[in-house]
């Protein structure tokens, strides 16, 4: 948590369901909530216009695999495409 981060308080379903009046005032004057489910926490509750939590990156990002480790070959065709779609093209006719 940074220095220019308002401290968060911690708040239990109980306690949100009876006085919500007073948390969402709280709320809108910039206070935000961790609420709690029999101590375990659940859920943040803060501003609208409060920053997003920065994601922790737990390890870079690599790149595996791809289109080329499938090792696909490519087919011949025995005739052309040119060929192929007149034929469908007469069909119509």
């Amino acid at each position: 948590m940074s220095i220019s981060e308002p401290p968060v308080e911690s708040l239990s379903q109980r306690e949100l369901r009876n006085e919500s009046g007073r948390v969402l005032r709280a709320v809108s004057e910039g206070r935000s909530f961790v609420l709690t489910n029999s101590g375990v926490p659940v859920g943040r509750l803060v501003p609208l216009d409060a920053p997003a939590a920065a994601l922790p990156i737990a390890r870079p990002a690599r790149r595996q695999g791809g289109w080329a480790a499938l090792a696909i070959e490519r087919k011949v065709a025995s005739r052309s495409l040119a060929a192929t779609l007149d034929d469908l093209r007469e069909d119509r006719l």
